[in-house]
């Protein structure tokens, strides 16, 4: 082997330590192997040890795998024996493991055509389902006829309730005894509030179903929420009044229109005893513990439904889908639709459940030892192996998937020790039973000779080693406690002028004898190795997921580094819709290292800049909101959409730069939303109540539009021409006058002009008053 010998460094000083060490180390047990000076020698590689002579003496145990039982898988369910019908293969599995050692095997399951079922309805007859009772009056008679489109064996049982009969939950003063509903004028007449009924065992004959229905009566009780979890509880347990077969698909239809009481809340009416998980049914067919015990909780609801193989559907009105919606992921197995408010849905909603139901497989694991490691991975109807998966979606009746689970021992657990677990699809009530034991002995270990003379008649002699009686030492027992010598300290040193024993130790009859450690083990034929001198992470030594040897962190499987922090698995990166780490990264060390710019979140599954993103958004808000899309699966959209937190709106608000919107076509509408990334790393969704949509327009108005149009189109075109021509003759006014001012006559030059008046010059002289004159008169 090359590099870092793991079966050598690990100092063991037995053959068990030495198989302890790692799947591949062997043990020599041959007596006169390897150096005197070194026990550990004899742990080494199987190849190094036949290497070095030890051909024919070594012990090397194996993981191996028995299959003890493998019926085939059936095609059909009905028309045969219930115990011809086999959904899973194969059915008992012996392994005996060998610490470390990893074996494997594979499952196949099948959901088998035509297979029986049988279905029990709980109905809640509080008074406001009091329509839902007139409603459902002949649904015997209808829902036989589709569930028999899907199976030959059909049965159908009635069960109803109210709750407990006790204040503060109903109405105890006397005056209500016979009638809750005194005083109440909308419906003042009604029968006693009771916990549970059972009414009707699991029968064929669905004519039954519907007299029982129109016998039924509803009840008055005090408080908003109902005892449907006492109800629910005692129809899986009380397996033989229901009727429940062996060999038939179970489901339990719980119809209500209100909230569940839970555990604890008993101790309002005074009840403080948990319950039971019993069947408290009495001849009369009624929960006669219902004033005696508290309210069952959601894991002893989870727990006794898978015991029974029984699919719960919860049937609940809109206004209480996400509560309910929220206890598919604590109990397993459980599936919720929505119930209109009379019911009138019911048949529908139950084929839709049934349908849903037998489209998956999912297997789970019953008492399996905590020194197990179970690894599973899924090979699903698209061919494709997905690692760390044990359940496949989108099957068709008929269909069969495989699982490949690989099994390892990861100690030793006391002597003769065997350990026996379940592996079961949920629902079906096929198993596969797997019995454990454990190699951790070696076959030398049980030829020991005790007082040997290999061991100077001082120990005992087994696989190549002698283990020394009290008070004596040496590889043959040869010394006495005490005895020491400067001549043999060269053997108890690892080189030349290496200290005695790597000075944690004291030489003792060529042996080195380590000291003790309050911080851990030192061993080694020098005291070299010890237990806490690894890598330690955040504090702790090999993360918790390794072994310290000699200083080397030797991991446990799953887990890879220095110091173990390194995880292989990757079940953790895969995203909500099947890749690794959305597609926007890699997973590295089991944790996704996101490489799409703008990608966050365990999966990168969060990206506002990514394209593609409003898709995935759409997908949870369909789900969600309208129980529909291909996350419509109950337990797949709780799972995927567990960080969306949608809010619905009636008008939508883009102010917000950070938001991102998207729309998407519904019915020739429009549904808008915007979502918006919050720092704790879930989404805020806001989206419309209704999508948004566009009246196309009337005839009339389309002709007024196109005469308004051309109309409006010739006015225009007509004060264009008139502007034109405005334009144009002013142009020539403007010539004209300029022209005219241009045009000026010479007078004097006119040939034919004459002034009009005339100038002549007479020249006088005249005597007046003694003075003469002279001058001109004109």
């Amino acid at each position: 082997a090359e590099g870092l010998n793991l079966c050598t460094s690990g100092s063991a000083t037995s053959c068990e330590e030495c198989l302890l060490i790692h799947p591949k180390c062997a043990w020599c047990s041959k007596e006169d192997f390897g150096s005197t000076k070194s026990i550990t020698s004899r742990c080494d590689f199987l190849q190094n040890l036949i290497a070095n002579g030890c051909a024919g003496a070594i012990e090397n145990p194996s993981s191996s795998i028995s299959v003890l039982q493998n019926v085939p898988l059936s095609s059909k369910g009905s028309g045969q024996s219930h115990l011809d019908v086999t959904q899973i293969t194969p059915q008992k599995v012996a392994l005996n493991l060998r610490p470390g050692d990893q074996t494997s095997f594979r499952v196949q399951v099948r959901q088998v055509e035509d297979y029986p079922v049988d279905l029990y309805y709980l109905m809640d007859l509080s008074l406001s389902m009091n329509d839902d009772l007139d409603n459902i009056r002949n649904l015997g008679t209808k829902l036989a006829e589709e569930m028999r489109k899907l199976t030959s064996n059909f049965r159908l049982g009635f069960g109803s309730f109210v709750d407990k009969n006790i204040s503060p939950f109903s109405y105890t003063a006397p005056r209500y005894q016979n009638n809750p509903c005194i005083g109440y004028k909308l419906f003042p007449s009604c029968v006693p509030s009771f916990g549970f009924r059972h009414l009707l065992s699991l029968t064929d004959k669905v004519d039954r179903f519907n007299e029982e229905v129109r016998k039924q009566k509803v009840s008055r009780n005090r408080d908003a929420p109902e005892g449907g979890f006492d109800a629910i509880l005692q129809a899986a347990v009380c397996k033989e009044k229901i009727g429940w077969r062996k060999e038939a698909s179970h489901l339990l239809v719980f119809t209500t229109d209100d909230v569940p009481h839970i555990a604890l809340d008993g101790k309002l009416g005074g009840l403080v005893q948990p319950h039971d998980g019993q069947c408290h049914l009495n001849e009369a067919n009624e929960y006669s513990a219902s004033s005696q015990l508290d309210y069952p909780s959601l894991a002893l609801l989870g727990e006794k439904l898978a015991e029974n193989n029984i699919h719960l559907i919860f049937a609940v009105t809109k206004s209480h889908y996400i509560l309910y919606k929220n206890f598919t992921s604590l109990i397993p197995g459980t599936t919720v639709e929505i119930l209109h408010k009379d019911s009138k849905n019911i048949i529908e909603l139950i084929v839709k459940a049934y349908n849903s139901i037998r489209s998956k497989v999912e297997l789970t694991v019953w008492d399996s030892p905590e020194d197990i490691g179970l690894t599973f991975t899924a090979t699903c109807q698209d061919g494709l192996s997905y690692p760390g998966l044990r359940k496949c979606g989108d099957l068709k009746i008929g269909d069969t998937v495989s699982f490949e689970v690989a099994v390892e021992a990861r100690s030793c657990p006391a002597e003769d020790t065997s350990h026996t677990f379940t592996i079961k699809p949920a629902g079906f009530r096929d198993t596969l039973e797997v019995a454990v034991t454990y190699s951790c002995l070696c076959g030398c270990t049980g030829r020991a000779a005790p007082a040997s003379g290999k061991c100077s008649g001082n120990g005992t002699y087994a696989c190549g080693l002698c283990e020394c009686d009290p008070g004596y030492l040496g590889a043959r027992c040869e010394c006495e406690e005490g005895a020491s010598g400067d001549l043999h300290h060269a053997l108890c040193r690892e080189a030349e002028g290496k200290p005695l024993c790597s000075g944690r130790g004291e030489c003792s009859c060529n042996q080195c004898l380590c000291y003790e450690s309050e911080f851990g083990n030192i061993y080694g034929p020098f005291c070299e190795c010890d237990d806490f001198s690894c890598a330690r992470y955040k504090g702790v030594l090999c993360s918790g997921h390794g072994e310290c040897h000699c200083g080397e962190c030797k991991c446990h499987a799953g887990y890879i580094g220095d110091n173990c922090n390194c995880s292989t698995e990757m079940d953790s990166c895969v995203s909500s819709d099947g890749q690794m780490c959305s597609g926007r990264g890699a997973c590295v060390c089991g944790k996704c290292q996101c490489t799409e710019p703008g990608a966050f979140g365990e999966t990168c599954e969060k990206c506002p800049t990514c394209p593609g993103v409003c898709s995935t958004k759409r997908d949870c808000i369909e789900c969600k909101l309208f129980n529909s899309g291909r996350l419509a699966d109950n337990q797949t959209c709780q799972k995927h959409c567990k960080d969306e937190i949608i809010t619905t709106v009636d008008v939508l608000e883009t102010e917000d730069p950070n938001a991102i919107l998207c729309a998407y076509p519904v019915n020739n509408c429009v549904m808008k939303f915007t979502y918006l990334e919050l720092p704790s790393g879930k989404s805020n969704l806001t989206v419309l109540k209704e999508p948004a949509c566009s009246s196309a327009p009337s005839a009339v108005t389309i002709v007024l539009a196109v005469i308004g149009s051309v109309v409006l189109i010739g006015i225009i075109l007509l004060a264009l021409w008139k502007l034109l021509v405005t334009i144009h003759d002013r142009r020539e006014f403007d010539r004209f006058q300029s022209e005219r001012s241009r045009a000026r006559y010479e007078m004097a030059s006119n040939p034919l002009y004459r002034k009009p008046i005339s100038t002549h010059n007479v020249e006088f002289t005249f005597n007046k008053l003694n003075k003469s004159y002279n001058g001109t008169v004109d």
